[in-house]
């Protein structure tokens, strides 16, 4: 796919069909969407969502930043990928968490976002 011009951003809807896309195709697991708007000023949405290994993470990880900058022109912000326990990916509207799943399991990061008793929603794959 061409690059989009920075004037033709993606809108964070069609961001997050492609990275649960890139997600799915690159087989993460227990993957959970957390809709973040009208709670946060810090993005639309949030992903988290797992690897088996460090490796995998990490993989993921490098595989999703190259999609999205192939095909929106985005360059995302990045932390951990050298390790990949954790792997944090903002791409200003969406923000990717993606984790082995001992480090998800000790930080339970999406029931910060979640309403008390709420559990989380699995992605809706018809976007």
């Amino acid at each position: 796919m061409a690059v989009k011009a920075a004037s033709q951003r993606p809108t964070s809807d069609a961001l997050l069909g492609r990275i649960l896309s890139s997600l799915d195709d690159d087989k993460a697991e227990d993957v959970v969407q957390i809709d973040l708007r009208g709670k946060t000023s810090i993005g639309d949405y949030m992903i988290v969502a797992s690897g088996r290994s460090s490796r995998q993470v990490a993989g993921m990880s490098e595989k999703l930043m190259d999609r999205l900058k192939q095909e929106f022109g985005i360059v995302c912000k990045v932390e951990g990928k050298d390790t990949g326990d954790w792997v944090l990916i903002d791409t200003g509207d969406v923000i990717v968490h993606l984790f082995r799943p001992e480090v998800r399991e000790f930080y339970q990061i999406e029931k910060m976002w979640m309403p008390n008793g709420a559990a989380p929603s699995a992605p809706d794959t018809t976007v």
